[in-house]
């Protein structure tokens, strides 16, 4: 009975040990056969990533900007329209400056024309959104030389836009008046497309000339001049036109003769020469704007930086769709002045000394009595002949340092008798008295040593004092925020002086509008000219140059109006009176007149002592955000005394203002 039972148990153990073999073997080889089509089958989701090379052209990246990056990247073309994702396309390589110019322009008079030529301009766009834009108009060769004339402004004749790769369309505006022809519905998109820049020299002028003429909107404008006075690396020898820019950064000189500048742009069809004057304006002002970028042939961005719009429009922050004010007119495109500068050409003489060659008879020959050379960027500042910090030092008696100060003052309170001289490298002066104030600790910014150079670019031949805070601003302050206080005065070169200048214009324009407070306007003018005045002065000096010689109706009037001043209908004007008519003062005081600085002033006065301190502030982190400067002294700070005043004085300072 045990070796039957013992042979039932072998036979049971030997089945189930061959049925799990069985099991094992079969699994085994299922894994096997999976493995062997997974492969197969995961290419029906994924992309193959091969180390070699394809002929296929990158379409552009689109990134959400209001969600957040996904792990996977979803390439597609899609059209740019506000409230849509950005599209950054990958970064091309700008090609050489050579390269854009050799590019020959193409003409485009009708709709038809433009519609066949659209497509490769929007792919240049689609890596670039920004065009380079001039216009051209029939000028009189009288107001190209700089003499202003009365009579009709020339229509618009030529719109010129150019890519990043040099593509440049020569738009005739001719065909497209008084309703002849449509003008194409692209075209009207892309020149007011926010989100497509266009770059030149005086593009926003071009642009009001454009809704003048043609009802035309133009958008997203930037001065290039704007661009360049930005620039810390390259000095800008020869002003800020559009020829001077070209020959300092790019080693390019443009053809800015007299004869193809007012040639007539109204012909059909226009010259090779005309055609290739045209398109460099434009071909140069986009390479100009990647120029003043720091982007060029040999500096592509990479791709985790982009290039779209967006990294494009950051580095135009503050002077997008803005008019550009130089300092006294600055040059223009053509040469000549600025469109602010035109105010005072009108006030100037029609006469200028303009010699012509006896070949050409058209071409400018330089006035011998005059100095013809160009002058370099700031050159109207006058630089200082001595360094502002000698860095001499004050101590208390018990040798506790003071502050610095220039060696002059050091030397003042030597002379009196109130001071030793502790040391001679560095100059150390002991006072014998016990000062008003020490510092409130060592770490203080008027016991640091300064160097005499520009706080900007950190030139240190030439320098120039610059009011951090404006001193139309800081007149009116009350005693306890100017006593002593040369934190907010730095050492700037010319240049920078003078870049820095404009920026503070578009701060105060700002300031103006948000405080009704205007500068220039008659409210912001001290004296007026009185017009009844000025008549009664004009009357008299008519009488005495003119006297017996103006016909009777005449002289009887001017008589009058004199007569009529003097409130005196019936009495005889004698020389003397008219010699006293003719010399009327003729301004007399605005009694509503309010200078702009004190409105701003009074305005952030109303919140006390922490309202000036936030006007304070602000022009200190403008001239931080807008100059950049990487030369700043030790401790100087945008918060500087601020503690000090709430701790010595209080929030509920009486505010006096000066």
């Amino acid at each position: 009975m045990a070796i039957r039972q013992s042979a039932l148990t072998a036979a049971v153990v030997t089945l189930l040990g061959a049925t799990l073999g069985g099991l094992l073997l079969w699994r085994q080889r299922a894994l096997r056969t999976k493995k062997q089509q997974l492969p197969a089958q995961g290419l029906k989701g994924q992309v193959r990533v091969s180390s070699c090379p394809l002929p296929v052209e990158p379409e552009p990246m689109v990134l959400e900007c209001k969600k957040p990056v996904e792990s996977q990247i979803q390439f597609k073309q899609t059209q740019l329209s506000p409230g849509q994702s950005l599209v950054l396309p990958l970064p091309a390589v700008l090609p050489p400056v050579d390269q854009v110019l050799a590019v020959q322009p193409v003409m485009v008079s009708s709709e038809e024309e433009w519609e066949q030529l659209w497509p490769m301009l929007q792919k240049d766009l689609s890596v670039y959104p920004v065009l380079g834009l001039d216009c051209e108009w029939v000028k009189s060769q009288t107001k190209a030389l700089g003499v202003s004339v009365k009579g009709k402004t020339s229509t618009v004749s030529l719109l010129q836009m150019a890519s990043y790769s040099g593509l440049c369309v020569l738009v005739r505006l001719q065909p497209f008046r008084g309703g002849q022809q449509h003008l194409p519905l692209t075209l009207k998109e892309v020149l007011s497309d926010p989100h497509i820049l266009k770059v030149g020299v005086g593009c926003y002028e071009d642009g009001k000339r454009l809704t003048r003429d043609y009802g035309l909107v133009l958008g997203c404008t930037v001065d290039l001049r704007y661009l360049a006075l930005r620039q810390r690396k390259v000095v800008l020898n020869n002003g800020l036109s559009l020829k001077s820019l070209a020959a300092d950064l790019l080693d390019v000189s443009l053809e800015k003769s007299l004869e193809l500048r007012c040639s007539d742009w109204e012909a059909d069809p226009l010259t090779l020469q005309q055609m290739t004057y045209a398109a460099r304006d434009a071909q140069v002002s986009i390479a100009l704007f990647f120029r003043l970028l720091g982007l060029h042939a040999d500096n592509t961005p990479s791709p985790d930086t982009g290039s779209g719009y967006s990294q494009l429009a950051n580095c135009c922050q503050g002077v997008v769709d803005t008019p550009f004010r130089g300092r006294g007119g600055e040059e223009c495109e053509d040469g000549g002045k600025s469109v602010d500068g035109e105010r005072k050409r009108r006030s100037r003489k029609l006469q200028q000394s303009v010699f012509e060659s006896p070949e050409s008879g058209d071409q400018q020959v330089p006035d011998p009595r005059r100095n013809n050379k160009r002058k370099p960027l700031g050159v109207g500042y006058s630089a200082r002949k001595s360094p502002l910090y000698d860095n001499c030092f004050l101590h208390a008696p018990d040798g506790q340092p003071l502050c610095t100060c220039d060696k002059k003052k050091a030397k003042w309170y030597l002379d009196k008798g109130i001071g030793v001289l502790q040391s001679e490298d560095p100059f150390i002066v002991r006072l014998l008295f016990e000062p008003s104030g020490r510092p409130d600790s060592q770490q203080d910014y008027y016991l640091t040593a300064k160097e005499n150079l520009c706080v900007v670019c950190g030139k240190n031949d030439s320098y120039i004092r610059k009011n951090i805070v404006p001193h139309e601003y800081r007149r009116h302050f009350p005693t306890e925020m100017k006593d002593h206080n040369s934190h907010d005065i730095l050492l700037l070169c010319t240049s920078c002086h003078a870049a820095s200048n404009v920026h503070d214009g578009f701060l105060k324009q700002q300031l103006a509008d948000e405080h009704a407070a205007p500068q220039g306007c008659e409210e912001g003018v001290r004296l007026l000219e009185d017009s009844d005045r000025r008549r009664v002065r004009s009357a008299a000096r008519a009488l005495l140059t003119a006297g017996e010689g103006l016909p009777g109706p005449r002289r009887d009037e001017l008589q009058e109006v004199i007569r009529s001043f003097f409130n005196d209908p019936d009495g005889e004007l004698t020389t003397d009176t008219l010699q006293s008519a003719a010399g009327l003062e003729t301004r007399i005081f605005n009694e509503s007149y309010v200078p702009h600085g004190l409105k701003v002033v009074q305005a952030h006065a109303k919140q006390g002592l922490k309202g000036l301190m936030g006007l304070e502030r602000h022009w200190r982190q403008h001239f931080l955000s807008t100059m950049t400067p990487r030369y700043l002294p030790p401790l100087w700070s945008v918060n500087h005394n601020h503690s000090k005043f709430l701790r010595k004085y209080g929030e509920d300072l009486l505010i006096q203002l000066n």
